[in-house]
């Protein structure tokens, strides 16, 4: 199990870049982000919220929002992607991922703003959670995504991952990449500190 304690919380945060070189912070969500986080998803498109969350929502429902909040709970994950907009810290991203351990495979989902995709923020995304997936032990990166999300399975191929068909839902496809390097050779902050982390708290991991 994984303990965060929400004073720790920023220094697992890590330096992002656009393709055109704007720098980005991504770092575990907290509760003082919940109404920024709410309106980062009504703000999504209608598609862009069914292909995330693979339904008709306009925001996240009361128990979900807690999940995405409850940072660390049943090795599960929430970052945010923020950008300073107007002098404010601005959502423009957000990724939640969970790590199983009897299987080494972290899976993710994501999205970014629809007036900040085409600036390189999925990718720089996805290379991070590689960075955390490999802190965690994970020897597998994977995610599901809908047949029609046509820029999710592009992202995907071009970030080196391989297809197969969903066991459970034939309007899925999942996609998977193995991690082949240690967590010391990814350069992500997050990542080496939570490495060494886990290596001083042996079983008991304490980030």
């Amino acid at each position: 199990m994984t303990v965060l304690r929400l004073e720790d919380l920023k220094q697992y945060s890590d330096t992002l870049r656009t393709r055109h070189g704007e720098a980005l912070n991504v770092r575990f969500v907290e509760p003082r982000d919940t109404e920024e986080l709410q309106h980062y998803v009504r703000s999504l498109t209608t598609r862009s919220r069914y292909n995330r969350f693979f339904g008709a929502i306009s925001e996240l429902p009361k128990g979900l929002l807690g999940e995405f909040l409850d940072v660390g709970a049943r090795e599960r994950f929430t970052v945010v992607v923020t950008k300073l907009v107007d002098g404010f810290e601005t959502i423009v991203a957000e990724a939640r991922y969970a790590f199983h351990a009897e299987t080494a495979t972290l899976e993710f989902g994501l999205s970014v703003d629809d007036r900040w995709q085409g600036h390189g923020i999925a990718t720089a995304l996805v290379k991070n959670l590689e960075c955390r997936a490999a802190a965690l032990g994970a020897e597998h990166l994977a995610g599901d995504t809908l047949r029609s999300n046509q820029t999710m399975i592009s992202l995907a191929r071009k970030s080196g991952f391989a297809f197969v068909n969903h066991p459970d839902d034939w309007k899925l496809v999942r996609f998977d990449k193995g991690i082949s390097v240690s967590p010391t050779d990814i350069p992500c902050a997050s990542s080496h500190l939570a490495a060494l982390s886990r290596q001083v708290a042996g079983a008991s991991v304490v980030l």
